[in-house]
């Protein structure tokens, strides 16, 4: 993983510091799962083809609550995910996928999903936006 302080000296003059912090942010965000060792970020992609065959629980953590993806099984705010459990699935090692509209409030259940002991927890990277981005 490159450090920061190096990546702002190679890139130097040639960006404004907006696309530096932008890009510091998405290593951020995609270097967390990895070192924390937690739930796994779910591509938009895989998240279509796994519809196909749906084996898992759908969560929309999205607050105002949106127009849901298909399959959708419940819709918990993402802060109170904890007092709304009797939503969620009573056996911890089912496979539950989390997402918002742009993937913040979906992190954040995900944590709160493997806090409560979940093991099988995904996190749709870049939310509903990315996801109605694909192709039909």
């Amino acid at each position: 993983m490159i450090d920061t302080c190096q990546l702002v000296q190679e890139v130097g003059m040639k960006m404004n510091i907006k696309k530096i912090v932008g890009i510091v942010a998405v290593m951020a965000i995609l270097a967390a799962p990895v070192l924390a060792g937690e739930y796994q970020l779910l591509r938009p992609a895989e998240l279509k083809n796994m519809l196909k065959n749906k084996d898992f629980f759908l969560l929309d953590v999205h607050v105002p609550e949106q127009t849901h993806l298909p399959g959708t099984d419940a819709f918990i705010d993402y802060r109170k995910i904890r007092q709304n459990s009797r939503q969620l699935p009573s056996e911890k090692g089912t496979r539950i996928v989390v997402y918002c509209q742009g993937g913040g409030m979906s992190l954040t259940a995900a944590r709160e999903l493997l806090e409560m002991g979940y093991t099988h927890v995904y996190d749709l990277a870049g939310g509903t936006l990315a996801y109605n981005r694909l192709p039909d």
